[in-house]
């Protein structure tokens, strides 16, 4: 297995006028869960199908599984499981036979992983594809993506269209993926399943690379949400003199409770509401939806540094 399973190095992608992707240096290491974020239109796509050289760069060069994507993307195909964003299947077949065909394709003996991945999936492959609905298409993208074991899986936007059960199954497959030695680079914008699975992530902004961290850090950010509940009524003009204190951002009031953004010492709040009495103090951290929501929304985030 190579070093590196994911190499990019100054790739670009212009459509016309429009810069899809700018200077895209990326490293991928082996037996990780790799998220990379963003909104629609961040260039996430643009990057798979570089990747697989199902389009051409503009500049910059791109290695997968130590070897040159345009110089080996046939040899590279077969270790690679690929679910695209659309999945375009022959409608009048059945999922099994598109799975025997495409079992077939690649030379595997038979179809047993598959089986089992359709049924941990719930999936029941002796329908035609045209009766499927959006969630079982995806489902069968799953097991042609998974079945034959590859090095290196990539899935753009895998759970669109599971519910919350199936999502749980898909995670448990990517884990035992990566438990195997396996790689996953999993292009999302549902932050829930990233933070649940992902090593690590990368976040991508109008085609630029803005940070690649482990979510363990990415989530580290130095503020906090502080809820405070009084046992009658919040203190008279408290809300005001909240904002008052230059730590203290986004503060709301709710009943007998007031919530605020606190990114310093605690004490200033502290003796700020003082003058209550205090029933409850509930302190979260921020989730990595908000952290994504905070990055995009005003170009700061907090502790997180941008990396080759």
């Amino acid at each position: 297995m190579a070093t590196t399973v994911i190499e990019t190095r100054d790739l670009s992608k212009n459509y016309g006028q429009t810069q899809a992707l700018t200077n895209l240096t990326l490293s991928v290491e082996p037996g990780q869960i790799f998220g990379y974020l963003g909104p629609n239109g961040a260039g996430k796509t643009t990057t798979i199908r570089l990747l697989l050289d199902l389009i051409r760069p503009s500049s910059g060069t791109a290695r997968v599984l130590g070897q040159d994507v345009r110089q080996h993307s046939v040899e590279l195909h077969r270790r690679i499981g690929f679910l695209p964003g659309e999945l375009n299947l022959w409608k009048g077949q059945t999922a099994r036979r598109i799975v025997e065909h495409i079992a077939a394709v690649r030379g595997m003996d038979d179809i047993h992983y598959a089986q089992e991945l359709a049924e941990r999936l719930k999936l029941d492959m002796s329908k035609r594809v045209r009766d499927y609905s959006t969630g079982n298409k995806r489902k069968l993208g799953l097991v042609i993506a998974m079945m034959h074991r590859p090095d290196l899986l990539i899935l753009d936007e895998p759970t669109s269209g599971l519910d919350p059960l199936m999502q749980q199954t898909f995670n448990q497959l990517a884990m035992e993926a990566k438990n195997e030695g396996r790689t996953v680079f999993l292009s999302s914008h549902v932050l829930s399943e990233v933070q649940a699975i992902c090593d690590k992530v990368a976040i991508l902004r109008d085609g630029d690379l803005k940070a690649v961290e482990t979510v363990e850090r990415l989530t580290r950010v130095e503020f906090r949400w502080v809820t405070v509940k009084f046992r009658e009524t919040v203190p008279a003009n408290l809300t005001q003199d909240l904002r008052q204190i230059n730590s203290v951002s986004e503060v709301t009031q709710n009943g007998e409770s007031v919530r605020l953004r606190l990114a310093g010492d605690f004490d200033p709040v502290l003796r700020t509401v003082g003058a209550g009495y205090v029933e409850d103090v509930q302190i979260s951290t921020p989730t990595l939806e908000e952290i994504f929501l905070e990055f995009y929304g005003n170009g700061k985030l907090v502790a997180v540094s941008k990396e080759s």
